[in-house]
C-alpha cells in the first residue's frame, strides 16, 4: 500500500513520516506548494530529531514531494495531476492543520475544515479507494471540564474553549459525512497535548507548548517594562528577592497573574513520538465499515499544578490559580484573557476515555508518566537549561514509553 501524508513537516506529522518509513518503502509527501524546499526541511528536522545518518541519506530516494494547498479545490493542482495522484494512492494520512489556539475562526476553517474536505476529495477520486486516516484532537469533546469523554461521542452541545477546537469538531463532522456518502471506512485518530523531551531549536516545527508559551511571553513583553539590572546574591536569586519553590527568583522580581485554574485540574499531556507509533499501530488493524475513532491520550494526566510550575519556569511570571476573573485585572491579566481558550484549560479535571486503544493493543499503548522535567527538556532552548536549585537531586531517568 502505497501512502501519502499531509501535514508531514509539523511536530506530528515528522514523527509519523518517521514511523511510516519503518514500514513502506516510500511516502509521498503532500506539501505546502511555496513554504520552501520540504525535503530539506524534513531531512535537517529528523537529523535534529536523531535519526541515524543512513536512515537521513535514503531519503530523497523515499520520498516524493507533491506541492499541494490545501485551501483549493483539487489542492491546487490540475485536473490531470490531481487524478494521477488520487490513483496512486493506497491510504491517506491528513495530519496537517493550525494549532492557532488564538486564531480566529474563519482563519482556522480555512486550514483545519477546507483542507479536510479537499483532502476528502482526494481520497474519493482515487480507482483504488484509498483509506483516510484523519488526525483530530480529543479537544473535540469542547468546554465540558468535568467528567468522562468517550471516543464516541461527537456533539457541540458544551461549545469550545476555542476556534480550534470548533474548527477540528468541524473536520470530524467532514469525515463522518463523506464515509457514509461513500460507504467507506475511515479512522480518527483523538491526541491529546503532544509534548516531547527534544530540547527545542529554531529549524524544528513548534508544539503546543510552544505556543502558549509566545503568547505568555509576548503578552508580558507587551505590558510589562523590563525590571532594572539587579545583582546576583550567591544563591542565584537577584538581592532582595527569595527564590521560588522551583529555583526561580521570587514573586518580587516578576509579575503576578491570577488566572481562573483549578487546583485539582489536570491536564492529559502525550509524547508526541508515542502517539506516533500508537496511530499506525491502530492503522494497521482491521477497519469497520464506518468511521473508527481513538483517543490517543496517555493513561496518567498531568496536574494543573505542574504545567503552571512549567509556565512559571519559561516566563517570568507568577501565576496564582483563582476561582473567578479578578474584578480589577491588571493590564497583563487583561491582555492574556484577551486570547480565548488558552488559560481555560488550567480549569479542566475531565478524563478521555481510551479503553479500546488500551484493549486493542495492550503495553503498547502503555507510556512513561510525562513530569515537569521532560516537560521542560522539551522547551528549554538548546543553548542553555535552567539552572536547578542546589538543594535539588537530579531527575531519575525516564522509562521510556512501550
Amino acid at each position: 500500500m502505497h501512502v501519502a501524508l499531509t501535514g508531514a513537516t509539523g511536530f506530528l506529522g515528522l514523527r509519523l513520516l518517521r514511523r511510516l518509513l519503518d514500514t513502506h518503502a516510500w511516502v509521498t509527501v503532500l506539501a505546502h506548494a511555496g513554504s520552501g524546499d520540504a525535503l530539506h526541511r524534513i531531512t535537517r528536522s529528523l537529523e535534529l530529531t536523531g535519526a541515524p545518518s543512513a536512515f537521513l541519506a535514503r531519503l530523497p530516494e523515499r520520498l516524493r514531494v507533491v506541492e499541494t494547498d490545501l485551501a483549493l479545490p483539487r489542492l491546487g493542482l490540475s485536473a490531470r495531476a490531481f487524478r494521477e495522484l488520487a490513483d496512486s494512492l493506497g491510504a491517506i494520512w491528513h495530519s496537517a492543520g493550525s494549532i492557532h489556539l488564538e486564531g480566529d475562526l474563519p482563519e482556522l476553517r480555512r486550514t483545519n475544515v477546507e483542507g479536510t474536505r479537499h483532502v476528502l476529495e482526494l481520497a474519493a477520486a482515487g480507482r483504488a479507494e484509498p483509506v483516510v486516516r484523519h488526525v483530530s484532537t480529543a479537544f473535540v469533546a469542547g468546554s465540558r471540564r468535568t467528567g468522562v469523554a468517550y471516543e464516541d461521542e461527537l456533539d457541540d452541545g458544551a461549545g469550545f474553549e476555542n476556534a480550534y477546537e470548533q474548527s477540528k469538531y468541524e473536520a470530524e463532522l467532514l469525515v463522518h459525512a463523506w464515509s457514509r456518502e461513500h460507504g467507506r471506512p475511515a479512522l480518527v485518530l483523538r491526541p491529546s497535548i503532544l509534548v516531547t523531551d527534544v530540547p527545542s531549536h529554531p529549524e524544528l516545527p513548534s508544539h503546543p507548548l510552544q505556543v502558549v508559551e509566545r503568547i505568555l511571553r509576548d503578552a508580558r513583553r507587551a505590558t510589562v517594562a523590563a525590571p532594572p539590572t539587579a545583582t546576583s546574591s550567591p544563591n542565584g536569586a537577584p538581592d532582595g528577592s527569595s527564590r521560588g519553590a522551583h529555583g526561580l527568583p521570587g514573586p518580587g522580581a516578576r509579575p503576578r497573574v491570577r488566572t481562573v485554574g483549578h487546583p485539582h485540574g489536570r491536564l492529559n499531556l502525550l509524547p508526541v513520538e508515542h502517539a506516533a507509533d500508537v496511530m499506525v499501530r491502530l492503522s494497521e488493524l482491521p477497519s469497520s465499515h464506518g468511521v473508527d475513532t481513538y483517543h490517543v491520550v496517555h493513561d496518567r494526566d498531568v496536574p494543573v499544578p505542574t504545567v503552571v510550575a512549567l509556565l512559571e519556569r519559561l516566563v517570568p511570571l507568577s501565576i496564582d490559580l483563582v476561582d473567578a476573573k479578578p474584578e480589577d485585572p491588571s493590564a497583563l491579566e487583561t491582555m492574556i484573557d484577551f486570547y480565548p481558550g488558552i488559560t481555560a484549560y488550567l480549569t479542566h479535571r475531565r478524563r478521555f476515555d481510551d479503553t479500546r486503544v488500551r484493549t486493542l493493543l495492550g503495553p503498547a499503548a502503555v507510556c512513561a508518566p510525562v513530569g515537569l522535567d521532560g516537560l521542560w527538556s522539551g522547551l528549554a532552548p538548546r543553548s542553555g537549561a535552567l539552572p536547578r536549585p542546589p538543594d535539588t537531586p537530579p531527575a531519575p531517568a525516564p522509562t521510556p514509553c512501550a
